[in-house]
């Protein structure tokens, strides 16, 4: 009887532990290096980085990489960060922002040419610091966002395939793959066991479709609650005046929804998963998820005045 006694006071304490860490595992941050062509041929980038910058509190990023294609260079990066300096004294009392410094330090340059040949054959600054974030003793799994080629990936994962074991991707296809296709490829074809979002028109949502209505246009919400609002909110003005942010629906993603279900409802899309690999999804291809013939995208845009008045809450604290 003692023994059933103790075994069962052994098993209550262990789903109480098993409790607390489901619940302390949902509070925290996920790891983040985002890989941006920011300041090469699409000023989106810029738009993304602002709002990924009102959102740094609930990241722990551990790398923003300047990646090709084009005129993109780590001097970009730090625009972005110089603006968000000057808004940090009204960010950092609404959470734990982190200190400007200290992104400035995870600032990398990436690769500035494109993969040439089947494979990568050079391992850029950006590359190497994928390499040694994802090798760090954490046991939480390195998000890499991609909003620019794909190439600094390529590299780091051919260098050092073991990193696969703690990175997942969700890179932004479409017009990004066109500018470094073989490195694209080169993960395709050889990596197919490497967690894999790529995400090829589901991202158009960001700014196709949804709720438009009054203040929530894609012009209209701008000139409200961007524009006017801190150094942030007029580098975004100044970058581009309407919304596109293709690439913020990898950090939207992160912010609602479950990470770890590419499949289930997220802000950040709702994706497929095929045979190609164990952990590769892509777009649903689904006639009612289509928009603009861009499959996936409602999966995005049904969210857009839940995302858009969030963010509008942030854009507020630079008042």
């Amino acid at each position: 009887m003692k023994s059933l006694t103790a075994n069962s006071l052994t098993l209550i304490l262990f789903l109480l532990l098993s409790a607390t860490l489901n619940l302390f595992a949902q509070d925290e941050k996920p790891r983040v290096i985002v890989s941006t062509d920011i300041g090469g041929g699409d000023p989106d980038d810029f738009q993304s980085m602002v709002h990924y910058l009102l959102y740094a509190d609930r990241f722990d990023t551990e790398g923003l990489i300047s990646s090709p294609p084009l005129d993109g260079r780590l001097s970009h990066i730090y625009e972005a960060l110089a603006a968000y300096e000057k808004d940090y004294p009204k960010l950092k009392k609404h959470g734990k922002f982190p200190k400007p410094n200290t992104l400035k330090k995870v600032s990398k340059q990436g690769a500035v040419a494109i993969q040439q040949g089947a494979e990568p054959d050079s391992l850029s600054e950006g590359a190497a610091w994928i390499i040694q974030q994802a090798q760090k003793q954490d046991a939480r799994p390195l998000y890499v966002l991609v909003w620019g080629s794909i190439t600094d990936v390529a590299q780091a994962v051919h260098a050092k395939p073991s990193i696969k074991e703690k990175i997942r991707v969700y890179s932004i296809g479409s017009w990004n793959t066109r500018q470094d296709p073989k490195a694209r490829d080169y993960l395709f074809n050889n990596h197919p066991d490497l967690w894999w979002i790529e995400n090829n028109t589901t991202f158009r949502g960001m700014y196709m479709g949804g709720n438009q209505d009054t203040d929530l246009g894609n012009l209209s919400f701008v000139e409200e609650h961007v524009k006017d609002y801190g150094h942030l909110g007029q580098l975004f003005w100044e970058q581009k005046k309407d919304i596109k942010m293709g690439d913020t629906p990898s950090v939207l993603y992160l912010l609602h929804g479950d990470p770890n279900q590419p499949e289930g409802e997220s802000w950040g899309g709702s994706f497929l998963k095929t045979a190609h690999g164990p952990n590769y999804w892509t777009d649903k291809p689904d006639k009612d998820l289509v928009i603009n013939n861009r499959p996936g995208a409602k999966t995005v845009n049904k969210w857009r005045e839940a995302y858009l008045r969030d963010w509008q809450k942030r854009m507020e604290w630079l008042k």
